[in-house]
């Protein structure tokens, strides 16, 4: 009996360390209920901040697509083309002009039918037609083209209310902006793609003579004429060029600014021709070689090197030396800054320029004046004359050299001309303003000489042909 009460005891004191230990060793043991919440690591930032972002986010361009795609058109230019000449040419005379067919973009830009594109997309057109997205052909009439800023405006008469897009202001346009490219490139209609702005007064003429939006919209052959827009769908520019060693993108396009095209285009329908207003300075913009040739610190903005007489900057009191920071309120670093602003002015405007001078602030104003100057291949820079310039040679008509070519500056003051010689025929036609003398050349045949009067700075008559 005892030993069965010995064995029961045995087996009961194992079972509670089996238990004991089961729950010790194995089972888990519960915990609290314990709510937690996200917060932020609590960091000390190294610079000041003073705004939160939200995580970057690409905004719908959906919307900005529909406004555009409909407005923008194929445009195709039909030209004849001789070829090049050939020793057969010589012997058996020109070939039949062949026809060619190049095509491009276009943007309506009112319900009327006016179609603003690239000059160099209907240059020496023939024939010109328009191609809607909803497959409507039209033929269209140039109405006019500035060759400078690469803008033609076409016309086409529809019987419907047609679509367009409407401008916006080009100077608004902010580095990091979202825009789209719209276009035919490779006569694939109605092709839409996105980027961003990636700079903006961007000269490729390497002559600040362009102010592009530089973007990184994929645009190729086709796309020229066509709407670069904002994120509304409003025009910010005219699609016009790509930098490519292929000819095809690789990385950057380039877009005439609104503000500039739609000037043009007011222009065209209001005159005929564009109305250039300009400042009247001579000089180039600053960087650290030039800062240091002319003795100064500053390596933004643009470094007056001279004033041209009786324009709106001698008027206002420009100097030598002077260096332009803003215009309108828009920073100046480079040339084109300046350029590309005044390229939306017309003569009679007035911009307002913050200047340095002599290491202090100035604010003035000057009133744009017509252009009035022209740069004569193989001469120099010509200005119209007035009368106190043509008195002291008794001439009654004539334009006054300002500054010689560089290239042939020895030679013409080996011949006795100078700054201030008095052009006063060209070809044996009378010359009275540098209109006449861009007529002139431009009507001249390449093959025919080039036959120049001048009086000098002494009184005396000079004659040169050139062959």
């Amino acid at each position: 009996m005892k030993k069965i009460l010995s064995m029961v005891l045995v087996s009961a004191l194992g079972g509670v360390f089996t238990l004991s230990a089961y729950k010790i060793f194995v089972e888990d043991t519960p915990s609290d209920l314990v709510t937690t919440t996200q917060t932020q690591p609590v960091s000390i930032p190294t610079t000041k901040v003073n705004n939160t972002y939200d995580a970057y986010v690409v905004p719908n361009l959906t919307h900005a697509a529909e406004n555009t795609v409909n407005a923008v058109v194929h445009v195709k230019n039909v030209t004849l083309s001789s070829g090049q000449m050939t020793f057969q040419d010589f012997f058996y005379g020109r070939s039949t002009p062949r026809t060619q067919v190049g095509t491009g973009s276009g943007v309506i830009i009112n319900a009327d039918g006016y179609i603003i594109t690239n000059n160099h997309v209907i240059k020496n057109a023939q024939e010109l037609s328009v191609t809607m997205n909803n497959n409507k052909t039209y033929t269209a009439e140039l109405v006019g083209a500035d060759s400078k800023n690469d803008i033609a405006l076409l016309k086409i008469d529809a019987e419907e209310v047609l679509p367009f897009v409407t401008f916006a202001d080009s100077d608004n346009v902010k580095i990091g902006d979202w825009v789209l490219a719209v276009g035919n490139p490779f006569n694939l209609t109605s092709t839409v793609t996105a980027g961003i702005v990636s700079a903006k007064s961007r000269d490729l003429s390497g002559a600040s003579t362009q102010s592009f939006i530089q973007t990184d919209a994929a645009v190729n052959p086709g796309n020229s004429g066509g709407a670069l827009v904002n994120t509304n769908g409003e025009l910010v520019g005219i699609n016009t060029a790509i930098s490519s060693q292929t000819g095809s993108y690789i990385g950057y396009s380039f877009a005439v600014p609104s503000n500039i095209a739609r000037k043009v285009i007011e222009d065209i329908l209001e005159y005929g021709n564009v109305q250039n207003g300009i400042l009247g300075i001579q000089g180039g913009a600053l960087n650290s070689e030039v800062a240091g040739k002319i003795g100064i610190e500053e390596t933004e903005g643009v470094y007056i090197d001279g004033v041209v007489e009786g324009s709106g900057a001698d008027n206002a009191g420009l100097q030598k030396g002077d260096i332009i920071k803003e215009i309108d309120h828009i920073k100046v670093s480079k040339f084109s800054d300046l350029t590309g602003h005044l390229s939306a002015k017309r003569p009679g405007d007035i911009v307002h320029l913050k200047l340095l001078r002599d290491g202090s602030t100035e604010r003035v104003a000057v009133t744009l004046a017509k252009n009035d100057t022209y740069n004569m291949p193989l001469v120099g820079r010509l200005k119209n004359t007035s009368k106190s310039d043509l008195k002291p040679f008794n001439l009654k008509n004539g334009v006054k050299i300002i500054q010689l070519d560089e290239e042939y500056a020895n030679y013409w003051k080996n011949n006795g001309i100078s700054e201030g010689s008095i052009i006063t025929t060209i070809n044996d036609i009378t010359v009275n303003t540098i209109e006449d003398v861009q007529r002139i050349l431009k009507q001249r045949s390449p093959y025919e000489s080039l036959r120049i009067e001048l009086i000098n700075t002494n009184g005396e008559r000079e004659r040169f042909n050139f062959r």
